[in-house]
């Protein structure tokens, strides 16, 4: 059962916290043919050792994971598949290292191949191949903990997570520890917000309103739109205590969709009124007369209690 049995004693405890937000579990095991019959059309062997890595540990990724406190100092993909765009590269760095090399993913957001020997040693290499560890486990060690590099941000461990790393101007910024975590600031500045940033709502009100007499927002939803409408915030990953999920303020979400906020309102107690999605249109985000946010598309959750609140919340990953 997933989650269950040993977990490697040489990972550490964010090590462990990364392997299994990317999908592993003790005892995971994975079909290795669709691999093994690709790679065997481009003249690679998959040899018992590669057999072995891909078996546990193929088709897990991080390099598609936004930068916060969960995430590897080198972000990997274990898919030969991804590899096999550059087997003339891995073609050169195997013959350079005179060992019977299989490819088994990439890292450092692609540009370094990452492939087993016969004996199980993990070799990583962008021109030529080096020694990453003795085997798979010493090597997801060594990507999420120890190996730097700049894909896509150099992280600095902070405890028992890595973080990116914070600059004197940032932290002299009057949101952070006022509105929001640095983490926040930096994702909505990347997203277009800035302090004093003003948008017009009148578009947003009228359309729905048009959709809908009951679609009538209220002065806290018109004060947030208002300086967070049509940020779009795209992430993926783990986050501090849940994923992350990407997000897009845009009340027009809710355009045609009159029923649904009807029933969310009259669930909540409070006159909801749409702010967005997350995750692409699985659940709405809407605000209340107070301030208080809500997620939802069949049963509204109280998200926080403010835009402030919802918007640390979404983007660290939070409950």
């Amino acid at each position: 059962m997933p989650g269950c049995g040993p977990v490697p004693p040489r990972w550490s405890a964010l090590t462990e916290r990364v392997a299994r937000a990317a999908g592993w579990y003790p005892g995971r095991a994975v079909p290795v043919g669709r691999w093994e019959g690709a790679l065997l059309g481009a003249g690679v062997r998959l040899h018992d050792a590669a057999t072995r890595f891909l078996g546990e540990f193929g088709g897990l990724r991080t390099d598609t994971w936004t930068p916060g406190p969960v995430m590897p100092q080198s972000p990997f993909r274990f898919d030969p598949g991804a590899g096999r765009a550059e087997l003339e590269r891995f073609a050169r760095i195997s013959g350079e290292s005179g060992a019977d090399l299989c490819p088994v993913g990439l890292a450092d957001g692609g540009e370094s191949v990452l492939a087993v020997a016969v004996d199980g040693t993990v070799h990583i290499g962008t021109d030529r191949p080096e020694p990453l560890a003795d085997d798979a486990y010493a090597a997801i060690e060594e990507l999420v903990m120890e190996r730097h590099t700049a894909a896509p941000l150099p992280f600095v461990l902070d405890g028992d997570h890595l973080v990116f790393p914070r600059d004197p101007e940032q932290d002299r910024r009057p949101e952070i520890g006022t509105r929001w975590s640095a983490e926040t600031d930096w994702a909505l500045r990347r997203g277009g917000w800035r302090p004093g940033r003003e948008v017009s709502t009148a578009d947003w009100e009228r359309r729905l309103r048009e959709d809908d007499e009951g679609f009538v927002m209220h002065e806290a939803a018109r004060r947030f739109l208002g300086e967070f409408g049509g940020l779009e915030i795209v992430q993926r990953g783990p986050g501090r205590t849940m994923a992350r999920s990407p997000f897009r303020l845009d009340p027009l979400a809710a355009l045609y969709e009159s029923e649904i906020f009807d029933d969310l309102s009259e669930q909540a107690g409070e006159r909801l009124y749409p702010l967005g999605s997350v995750d692409g249109g699985v659940a709405y985000l809407c605000m209340a007369p107070t301030g208080a946010v809500f997620t939802g598309m069949d049963d509204p959750y109280r998200l926080a209690g403010s835009g402030d609140e919802a918007l640390n919340k979404l983007i660290e990953g939070s409950a």
